[in-house]
């Protein structure tokens, strides 16, 4: 399954990134509240960068027809990533964004995760979505209610055993 041409909505554009994007990359995965409330993925240098891009974000286009992607202004510059995740841990897709600093509490996260959203439903028949954040993390919670989301339980990922929510959001709010 291919991924779709990129999404739209009043102020954003939704695409799959690419290596040219290997610079914001290092900035946005270095950045103090994305280490805190997401992880350090070890991702450095711009080949860093393009290796974290190829193993996660390209290889789940090609596997599931989604994944992670930058979301960009007017002027076409990435601002943050949001999009869907397939964890082994999970059986349904995980909701995921972050945005740079300057780019924080603006409503980007809401209106790039809503058309997200809507494509998962739409496009790829998607009846449930899950979405993990630091319990720490309001203006995500915040985020996550508003798009209709609901707690579920408490849950960790792998190896890191760092308590995160787990939230859902049916078919009904898709």
């Amino acid at each position: 399954m291919a991924w779709p041409p990129p999404l739209t909505t009043a102020r954003l554009r939704v695409r799959p990134l690419e290596p040219p994007d290997t610079a914001f990359i290092v900035a946005l995965l270095n950045d103090e509240a994305f280490v805190r409330n997401i992880g350090d993925r070890g991702v450095r240098s711009e080949e860093d960068a393009l290796a974290y891009l190829v193993a996660g974000p390209l290889a789940s286009y090609s596997r599931h027809g989604f994944g992670l992607c930058a979301v960009t202004g007017e002027t076409g510059t990435p601002i943050g990533i949001c999009g869907l995740l397939q964890r082994a841990e999970f059986e349904a897709p995980d909701l995921g964004f972050a945005f740079l600093p300057a780019f924080r509490s603006q409503g980007y996260a809401f209106e790039a995760a809503s058309a997200v959203k809507a494509d998962a439903h739409a496009r790829l028949g998607i009846e449930t979505l899950l979405a993990i954040v630091n319990p720490e993390n309001a203006p995500s919670i915040r985020v996550l209610e508003r798009l209709g989301f609901r707690f579920e339980r408490m849950t960790t990922l792998g190896s890191e055993q760092k308590p995160l929510r787990l939230f859902a959001a049916g078919a009904a709010t898709l």
